[in-house]
């Protein structure tokens, strides 16, 4: 009980010392429990004692037996993570913007008798170290960069921190930037940047939505070809196999047509109706005469149609009766190359006389 009023009131001394003089509180030197012999040491907290004056050892959390008059609590270090806010200062970058930036720096006591020895007032000690890390780091960056490297920003500071640190048994865990505040005009500034910046990203969207709007459509025309393309050419082949059955199915059916005809021409009077068709077909061809060009050859006497007739029945007389080489039988049975050859001889003959 006496240790605790003891501490208490030293506290209350020690803030009211501390508005008078305008300066940050020490925790080295803030709520001193005198020697009561009997001690408990909260957990969490490391007293240093001294014996005639010198460092004499580090109280551990829990019941502490000291000598009266000889031993002296002198220092209390608080093991816990400590967390002090960096005032705001201002800064330089590499590209000659000032800024106006704080932060939070969380640091933890490792070594309390380096803690209570190696510096006077270690939270000061740190707080005025990051603020000068702070502002020599800043200075290596442009404005743009600290924006999108503040994690790289705190870790440099930490590193720095902690080099400088170590002789004072204070260990620095992180930094972390709250704010940074930049003048008015280079605010806005940042601003028509960013709106430039949104400008050209719509612009390059929308050309690059034109530009495969323009190959969609080149790629359907091209599709487009090509299938009318493979439709044109099944089209011609079937066009083609067509008229390539066709010819061959008239083919044969002339073919049949003149292998009935020469059975006709065997037959009884068979002479006769081939003469009978020959003079038609001649009388036909003269009535065409005329129609398609106005050039044309006409016969001696082309109002005896007696003398035509007899002229194109001595043809065919003529051609009946030429010698077939090779045939060794009579006509009832030639073979049926000698009746297509005797076929196209009469086509050809009759062909000379309607031009004739």
């Amino acid at each position: 009980m006496l240790a605790r009023a003891a501490r208490g009131t030293g506290a209350l001394l020690l803030r009211g010392s501390v508005q008078a003089s305008g300066r940050a509180p020490r925790r080295a030197s803030s709520g001193l429990p005198r020697n009561t012999v009997v001690l408990f040491v909260p957990q969490q907290e490391a007293w240093v004692v001294e014996r005639m004056g010198r460092f004499h050892r580090i109280l551990e959390p829990g019941l502490n037996i000291l000598i009266p008059v000889l031993d002296r609590i002198r220092y209390v270090q608080s093991l816990k993570e400590i967390v002090i806010n960096v005032p705001e200062q201002s800064a330089v970058t590499l590209d000659n913007v000032t800024l106006q930036i704080d932060g939070v720096l969380y640091l933890r006591i490792m070594d309390p008798y380096k803690a209570s020895y190696g510096v006077e007032d270690p939270e000061y000690a740190v707080t005025q170290l990051a603020q000068t890390t702070m502002r020599s780091e800043l200075g290596k960056l442009s404005l743009d960069k600290v924006f999108r490297e503040r994690e790289s920003l705190n870790a440099s500071i930490v590193d720095a921190i902690n080099q400088a640190a170590d002789c004072w048994g204070i260990r620095c865990l992180r930094y972390e930037i709250k704010d940074i505040h930049v003048p008015p005009r280079v605010k806005e500034s940042m601003q028509m940047q960013v709106e430039a910046e949104r400008r050209k990203r719509a612009t390059v969207l929308e050309s690059e939505g034109t530009r495969e709007s323009a190959i969609n459509v080149a790629e359907g025309k091209k599709q487009a070809q090509i299938l009318a393309s493979e439709a044109e050419k099944a089209e011609q082949i079937n066009q083609a196999a067509g008229e390539a059955s066709a010819v061959l199915a008239k083919a044969k059916a002339k073919a049949e047509a003149i292998r009935i005809l020469a059975a006709a021409l065997t037959q009884h009077n068979g002479d006769a109706a081939a003469s009978l068709t020959v003079a038609e077909q001649y009388v036909s061809a003269f009535s065409k005469l005329a129609k398609d060009s106005n050039t044309i050859l006409l016969p001696s006497n082309p109002g005896d149609v007696t003398s035509m007739v007899a002229q194109a029945m001595g043809v065919y007389g003529a051609l009946t009766k030429a010698p077939v080489p090779g045939a060794q039988d009579s006509v009832s049975s030639g073979s049926s190359r000698d009746v297509q050859g005797t076929d196209a001889s009469l086509d050809e003959e009759f062909d000379r006389v309607k031009l004739s």
